[in-house]
Formats: structure tokens, sequence, C-alpha cells
């Protein structure tokens, strides 16, 4: 076999490729065999029919047919790997030659298919990143204290009209056009928060307990969600937040602390370490940042049209042009990442070992809220390893990068990386333990995919199709 390749520009190749009759032999045999165990020819049991009984029947084309539809994705595969592409996607194959009937002959056909483009990476030793100065302000430590003090605080009725900030207990109902949609009773609400539909705020604001008020709003969600309703509510209860003194007594029954000053100090300590932690996550998003804007990285735009439709698809919505174009952005957006991510963990020579591939999968089990166990037979039946992989390996290629970096402040001070992660790193089977733990505890609230802001190491995920 013999194949030649065209690049038609940084991100798309065509491969032209040319297979003798001999290598596509096997193919015509086994296609004579299918068709053999197909057919039902008076005199031949099944399976037994001769060959050329086939081309007298059926016809000599339909066996090329079917033997070159058999062979093609065997022989498109060795030309990519000859060819030493990492291709994207599905390819565009056209056969240009089949072998004539009689006289024999070579199978030609070509393939166009997106390939992941060659990237030129700037220096990666020693890359400069600056990030914000940590300080710890006496606010700060009284905004945790005070979210503490609300842990710990309770709710009383009061017999007086609600104002901002407090707690009610309100029955709800939903109409439009005279017909009720929604109704619910007994729910609390915090006015001021703006969780609930829009107006809900000033209507309850000044109410008392017993008290009914109507007004218009549009729906927030469900089947009729921004459809103009009557919303009518009632007010049940008045509560306010009763929050416990600043005092000795508080830091005992909230912490391990005989004193406010102790833990005052203990929470200084603790908003210095969230702040120093924030460091290394800005210092992650700089590095990226910086590496994604000192490169050229081009896109292809078969991969990105593909994967647009799939999300619309999803969503059902191929028609909102808008939509469109705001998910084109983000996938462009996130498919340069990636590509740029890919050809760092080549350049860093990354490998990735069956523990951390276990350690990924088990942590995004429970980003999830999935058992780990069902997780990896998901995994592994959808296909879906060698993505998990690609993800493990560029998320420790940018953090090989990152601890070669020099990291400053905006005052110039050095920013030591490695003293942001005291907690040594879980095993999988540390992790596999938590998690059955987690599955005898009673149920947590869900916990979001999207990753954490406090782990440097999150990266934005796209789901690459597979090189082969």
């Amino acid at each position: 076999m013999k194949s030649a390749v065209e690049t038609l520009n940084p991100t798309r190749v065509k491969l032209t490729v040319e297979v003798t009759y001999d290598e596509l032999k096997p193919s015509l045999d086994a296609a004579y065999k299918s068709i053999a165990s197909q057919v039902n020819i008076p005199g031949f049991r099944k399976g037994k029919v001769p060959p050329r009984i086939i081309d007298q029947r059926i016809g000599r084309g339909a066996v090329l047919e079917e033997a070159v539809t058999d062979a093609l994705p065997r022989f498109y595969a060795q030309a990519v790997e000859q060819s030493e592409l990492k291709p994207l996607g599905r390819p565009t194959v056209d056969v240009t030659d089949v072998p004539d009937a009689t006289a024999g002959g070579d199978l030609k056909f070509t393939a166009e298919v997106d390939v992941r483009p060659q990237i030129t990476l700037p220096a990666l030793e020693q890359v400069q990143i600056v990030v914000d100065d940590m300080v710890v302000s006496d606010d700060d430590v009284a905004e945790r204290l005070e979210s503490l003090r609300e842990r710990f605080g309770t709710l009383l009725t009061v017999e007086r009209a609600a104002a901002d900030d407090d707690f009610v207990s309100i029955d709800i109902s939903a109409r439009i056009d005279g017909n009720q949609i929604d109704s619910v009773k007994g729910i609390s609400y915090q006015i001021g928060t703006g969780t609930m539909v829009d107006g809900m705020d000033s209507a309850l604001t000044g109410m008392s307990a017993g008290q009914t008020t109507t007004f218009g709003s549009p729906l927030a969600g469900g089947d009729r969600a921004g459809e103009e309703a009557e919303i009518t509510v009632t007010l049940q209860a008045v509560k306010q937040r009763d929050l416990p003194d600043l005092d000795d007594d508080f830091a005992q029954q909230a912490s391990e602390f005989d004193s406010l000053e102790e833990l005052r100090a203990s929470v200084r300590v603790q908003v210095e370490q969230s702040k120093r932690f924030l460091q290394g996550v800005q210092a992650h998003e700089r590095l990226l940042a910086q590496l994604i804007e000192n490169t050229e990285i081009p896109v292809p735009d078969g991969v990105v049209t593909e994967e647009v439709n799939r999300h619309l698809e999803a969503e059902d919505r191929l028609a909102d042009d808008e939509h469109r174009a705001e998910v084109q952005v983000e996938t462009r957006d996130n498919l340069r990442t990636q590509l740029l991510l890919d050809a760092i963990a080549e350049a860093e020579q990354i490998s990735v070992g069956q523990q951390e591939l276990m350690e990924h999968l088990v942590t995004s089990a429970r980003q999830y809220d999935m058992d780990p166990t069902e997780f990896v037979r998901m995994v592994g039946e959808s296909g879906q390893v060698s993505s998990m992989v690609s993800e493990v390996a560029r998320r420790k290629g940018l953090a090989s990068v990152l601890t070669r970096a020099s990291v400053t402040d905006t005052s110039g001070n050095p920013v030591d990386l490695a003293a942001l992660s005291p907690r040594p790193v879980p095993t999988a089977q540390d992790l596999v333990a938590q998690a059955v733990a987690a599955a005898d505890a009673p149920p947590a609230a869900p916990v979001s995919t999207v990753p954490s802001a406090a782990d440097p190491t999150a990266l934005p995920s796209f789901d690459l199709p597979a090189a082969d």
C-alpha cells in the first residue's frame, strides 16, 4: 500500500492511498463468503455458493463494493499510521478507482481529515508570572467571623412588618389567564436575596403576618418560564436572625479556643492561608493565559462545527443563531486551550500512570455524585478512557511548567507555590475509602461539576475526538 499526504491548511490534510489487488484480495474473499451465506441459489446450500456463481447471479461489482466498504477503514488506519498523522474526528473519503471486475487493478481513494496542528511553543523555562499581593485586612477577618456567627444564629418569630434581610414563611401561587399554574405553601425565603420571581422582595417588604398581596411577574422556571403571571403571596410569619454576641462564650461554642482573641487570631491565619492558596490559582490561570497569548494555535473548523452542533442539538436549539455564535466562541477558545495543553504535555514528555488515572476517575465520580465503580464502568463502556488520560496529562503538563515558573506578587515578593498545598495528595485507595464512607452517610447537597476555584489544577474540559 502506498500513501501520500497533502497539507490543505494547518489543521487539515488530504491522504491519497493506493492499495494493490493482492492486498485487497482477503477482503474480496471475505465478501464472497458473506454474500454466499446470505443468498438462496437453487442447487447450492447457503454458504457453499462458489464465487463464479455469485459473479453470474449477483455480479462482480456487488462483491467489489462490499470488499471495498469492508477494507477502507483498515487501509485508512494504516495510511494514518504510516504518515504519523494525529486525526481529529471522522474523515471524508472519496473512492477514485476500484479494481476492474475482470482485469483487476488497484483500489485508490482519498481521505480529507482534520488533524492536530503543529504548535511552536514559547520558551517554557522560567516563565515570569505576577500575581496579586496577599493582603489580610481586619474587614476580611470580621467578615469570616460574621459568617461563623450566622452559622450559630437562630431564627426568632417577630410581630412586626417584614423588612430587608428578614426570613419569612409564605404561601405562593401563580395564575395565567385565570388558570392556576403552580402553588406551594410554607416555603421559607429571605427578603433581599432575589432568588424568587421579580417583584417578590418589594411585595413582601412592609407586609405583616396574615396579609396577602398580588402582583404581576414573569415566571422564572418551568414549562412556561418567561410568561407573565399573576403572583399571589400570603405571608404566614416574619422571622429575624438572632446572632450570638462576639465574646469568649461564643469562641468556646464555635471553636476549640477559650477566648475570642484566640479565635480571631486563628481566623486571621485561615484567611491568610485561603488568600495564599488563591495566589496559586491565579498563578495557574495567568500562566495559561500567557501561554495562549504567546502561542499561535490554529483551530480545526470542522471539529468546532461538529462540537457546536452536538451542543446545540442536546439543548434543542439548533436554529438559535445568537446562541450558536456564543457557543462557537466558547468552543473555539476551549479547543485552543486543549490543543496548547496537548502540545505542552508532549513537549514535557508527560506520562500518566494507572494510579494517577484511577485517582482522577474516582475524583470525577465524586464530582458527579456517582459511585466510583459505576463511573469507571460507564467511562470504559463509552470509550472515554483515552479522553480521561488526556485530561490528566494536560493538567500534569501545565503543572510541570508552573513548578519551574518564576512567580512574584505585584510588590516583587517571590511566591512559593510548593508551600500552598500543605496537604498530601490522597491515593486512589484513600479516595475509594472516602467514597464508600460517603455512600453510607446521609445524602448531601449535589456537588457542582464545575472545577473548583480551590483546585489550582482545574482546567476546562473539551472532549476532543480520539486520535484513532
